[in-house]
């Protein structure tokens, strides 16, 4: 009967969904790319909806990003207005941030001069081209001071019929900037500010829940997004990619299962109660590709 059960879950469960949704859609992909998909062949409108499908998916957690953020950012300052220690609670996770990330960077370096996924692949190296620009510490520096309360940036494109089309993006970092100076205001402001914290905490709560929802869509969103990259590159091309993908993988599980258990152990922390405390939010990172997903977990 326990048997039963654990297979019960396991088919209901999110894991799967999207495994069967990645199955599903790489069949349409292929399918899409049988018939052809460029504009008036048998299988355009296939790509054309498997794009606008994963298009749609994406668009949506973007969306949530800005108030997401905001919101966690700030509530997390009012949370740390209640501990002891604060400051230095901050710079400890600052500090293993960076040692973590130092690390992570390391092994990428490494296993890229080791492994040379780039060897593998017959992309010319005459269809290279330099980036059109390049950034400093000081464009950076810059970067971080927002253009306006919401971090939002206009741009405007030519397409090739020379229409124009303006679109809004937003800077995270300058979200986050505006966050921590909100945050850190509706403290100083003391009994003034506890309603604006309490608006804060409770935007949070219908946040998360509508992003629960996007969230749930992941298997459909996985199917316009598998396909449409099969029908518009083709599995011959994808496939090209192979030894850089395995190499990713490497390096995750290196992290995952190397690294941070040697700095659980060493710090005297449990290994197993990490994981077994962190695993749904790893899971659903690994299966949805989504770090803002992930985040509220």
């Amino acid at each position: 009967m326990a048997v039963a059960t654990s297979k019960s879950r396991f088919i209901s469960g999110f894991g799967f969904q999207v495994l069967i949704a990645m199955v599903i859609g790489l069949g349409l992909g292929l399918l899409a790319r049988e018939l052809g998909p460029a504009k008036g062949e048998a299988g355009f409108a296939l790509a054309e909806t498997l794009r606008q499908i994963g298009s749609i998916f994406v668009q949506l957690l973007r969306a949530l990003v800005p108030p997401l953020v905001f919101t966690a950012i700030v509530a997390s300052i009012a949370n740390l207005a209640e501990l002891q220690n604060a400051a230095r609670l901050v710079w400890r996770t600052l500090f293993w941030f960076a040692v973590t990330a130092l690390i992570a960077v390391l092994i990428g370096i490494t296993l890229g001069l080791v492994l040379q996924p780039g060897l593998h692949t017959t992309v010319a190296a005459t269809q290279a081209h330099a980036p059109k620009t390049s950034g400093s510490w000081l464009d950076f520096l810059t970067g971080l001071v927002p253009a306006n309360v919401l971090g939002l940036t206009a741009s405007t494109t030519i397409n090739d019929a020379g229409a124009a089309k303006t679109s809004l993006s937003f800077n995270v970092l300058q979200i986050l900037v505006i966050s921590l100076v909100t945050g850190v205001a509706a403290l100083k402001a003391g009994e003034a500010g506890k309603g604006f914290l309490a608006f804060n905490a409770s935007a949070l709560v219908v946040v998360r829940k509508v992003l629960s929802w996007v969230i749930r869509l992941t298997p459909i969103g996985t199917i316009g997004l598998l396909g449409n990259a099969v029908a518009q590159y083709g599995w011959t091309t994808l496939g090209q990619l192979g030894a850089f993908t395995g190499a990713i993988y490497v390096g995750l599980a290196l992290v995952l299962f190397v690294v941070y258990p040697v700095l659980l152990a060493s710090n005297g922390l449990n290994p197993l109660k990490f994981f077994a405390g962190a695993w749904p939010a790893i899971q659903l990172g690994f299966v949805s590709r989504s770090s803002v997903g992930t985040l509220p977990v």
